[in-house]
């Protein structure tokens, strides 16, 4: 409806836009919620009882479809669709890949649903730890740094403007409100309350994880996941009265059709719908928004396409912009492109797609001799913060650390294993084994006595150095179906994160050949993969306490303007030692508080 009006309109609904959403709800506030993809109901939202999820919520199964896109390396490649992601053709992201020419991917888009991507994800949520938040001043005196020939890591390592402290009410609210299970004995984090739900006992098969880190000395922990185990008196969600039929290994990667799984629409926006007589949440799902327009230092329309596809404009008193990273500074440079006066607001000192992030990642893994019925598990059982700890990282000469955990659900079915062996990218899962011509026959049933119910990974996730070049650009040539310019990334590992990568990799597989008899124990990592943006997309946009050298003030506000904040994971200036979403979710929670600050308490 063109020419309404709303106090905050917040774009995106998933753990940058729904705390903070949840936090002005509840306060008594009427927010619309802009939503590109579509709303799926679990069982109990459903009024026949059948969810809307179709348990291939990442890997599509419908009928083949063939690139279209000019002027690329891959045209002509096939692919198949997801229903949570954009169809190749319609708004593909653009990666330079290692030989220079471009391709066309769906990497980088974390789900285009309510919720985002807390829907699919594993539920690995870990807090950072208090060194992550100020990287700079721990390294800034050291001259022991490895694979740094050009002093980069010192040169760009930014400390976050604001401490642990500051952030770990947040922490514990993101905790209890969105209901994560785990144990606190062992990490390198101190809570102010303890908010966890007990976790479930561990699957099998990750004894040999946990007798690794134990033989190597490595303090660790359940795993924190994003999965109620109690019932959940914030969302109303409760559990089956059989506890561990919880455990299901579809948790990761698929939307969880029983409500489970804390996505943020189950656990933050779907209660709202009882608050304020149901008129305080004014959710808008398969709405994209095009462009935001100003009137100098604020801005004052958001533009976007109704599910009709009719464009629509809605004027903000405060605009929250939380689509995920890419798609975040995208839209953000698509309003400069059509507005020059907007553009040198949002991008003066030109660091606005700079210093893209994802996270340093990898592992090992290795055939156990024993068959774990691994469909029974949640998505890890054990993690250590051995590596994130300052002694142990600057021992290896590493300017960070980061978390291990185990992966206890990985190839938990034959089917998740046929899409997964040798697929690298979100672009190729679907291709599975049909690329290894041995897995027939003989070698088909050979594969699956060694693979099925025996395979045990240990990853890592762990700081990446900030590069300037590492950056998210329009596309010159590359437009979406709508004739607007697509997100291009270009992004390189510096030396240091191979350096980083190598040595935690070591610790996985350490951990692995310490657990037992086990055999085939082989490690890697991103470094070494063709694997180029889709884990955790993060910077872009980064917060700190001077304007000159980021784009966001320690409020998440965009320095030049009164009334934009971005709250997704583009804030970050480095990349943290785990898994992001809590600390997103911390975070959105945290501007929630200052935007009630400035909108008003009713």
């Amino acid at each position: 409806m063109d020419g309404e009006s709303a106090t905050v309109v917040v774009i995106g609904s998933g753990a940058g836009g729904a705390p903070l959403t949840h936090t002005l709800v509840r306060a008594g506030h009427r927010v619309v919620v802009l939503e590109k993809g579509p709303l799926l109901r679990t069982q109990a939202q459903s009024p026949g009882g059948l969810s809307d999820f179709k348990r291939d919520e990442c890997f599509a199964t419908g009928s083949e479809k063939r690139i279209t896109v000019q002027g690329v390396a891959n045209t002509g490649e096939s692919f198949y669709s997801s229903h949570v992601e954009p169809d190749l053709n319609d708004e593909p992201h653009v990666y330079r890949d290692s030989d220079g020419r471009d391709r066309v991917t769906i990497e980088g888009y974390t789900a285009q649903l309510v919720g985002g991507g807390t829907q699919l994800y594993g539920g690995v949520s870990p807090r950072f730890t208090p060194e992550d938040l100020r990287l700079a001043t721990l390294n800034a005196s050291r001259g022991d740094l490895r694979d740094d020939p050009g002093g980069e890591v010192r040169r760009e390592a930014r400390d976050w403007p604001l401490d642990y402290a500051a952030l770990e009410p947040y922490y514990t609210r993101a905790e209890e409100l969105v209901g994560i299970n785990g144990t606190w004995g062992g990490q390198a984090k101190v809570p102010s309350q303890d908010r966890y739900q007990p976790p479930l006992d561990p699957n099998p098969i990750s004894a040999y994880a946990a007798a690794g880190m134990d033989a190597l000395g490595m303090r660790r922990y359940r795993t924190p996941l994003a999965v109620i185990t109690r019932d959940h008196p914030p969302s109303g969600r409760t559990v089956p009265a059989d506890a561990d039929s919880i455990k299901t290994a579809f948790v990761n990667r698929y939307g969880d059709p029983l409500g489970l799984k804390s996505n943020v629409w189950v656990s933050l926006l779907a209660p709202l719908r009882e608050v304020n007589g149901s008129g305080g949440l004014d959710l808008r799902a398969n709405c994209t928004v095009t462009h935001l327009e100003a009137d100098g230092p604020r801005v004052t329309k958001v533009h976007y396409r109704d599910p009709g596809g009719w464009p629509r404009t809605i004027t903000a008193g405060t605009v929250v912009v939380a689509c995920s990273a890419i798609e975040s500074v995208r839209l953000l440079q698509l309003s400069g492109l059509l507005d020059p006066a907007f553009d040198k607001r949002v991008n003066a000192n030109g660091l606005l797609g700079r210093y893209f992030l994802t996270h340093c990642f990898g592992g090992a893994q290795c055939i156990v001799p024993e068959r774990a019925d691994k469909s029974r598990t949640l998505d890890s059982d054990w993690a250590t913060d051995h590596c994130a700890r300052p002694e142990w990282f600057r021992a290896q000469g590493l300017w960070a650390g980061g978390v291990i955990y185990n992966n206890t659900s990985d190839g938990a079915l034959p089917l998740s294993l046929a899409r997964t062996w040798h697929a690298m990218d979100m672009d190729s899962m679907w291709k599975g084994y049909l690329y290894d011509t041995g897995i027939v026959g003989d070698g088909f049933e050979d594969y699956l006595e060694d693979s099925f119910g025996r395979r045990l990974s240990v990853a890592f996730m762990a700081n990446q150095v900030p590069q300037r070049e590492n950056r998210i650009e329009l596309h010159p040539s590359v437009t979406d179906k709508w004739g607007r310019p697509v997100a291009y990334i270009i992004k390189s590992w510096h030396p240091h994160d191979r350096a980083l990568m190598d040595t935690l990799a070591e610790q996985c597989r350490q951990i692995l050949v310490r657990g037992g008899d086990v055999r085939d124990v082989s490690s890697g990592s991103v470094g070494g993969s063709v694997v180029r943006i889709a884990n955790h997309v993060l910077g872009g946009a980064r917060f700190g306490t001077n304007a000159a050298d980021s784009v966001l003030d320690p409020d998440c506000r965009v320095w030049n303007f009164d009334n934009l904040y971005v709250t997704d994971g583009a804030f970050m200036p480095t990349s943290g030692s785990a898994n992001p979403t809590l600390t997103i979710e911390a975070n959105s929670f945290r501007v929630g508080d200052v935007l009630l600050d400035r909108v008003g308490r009713t």
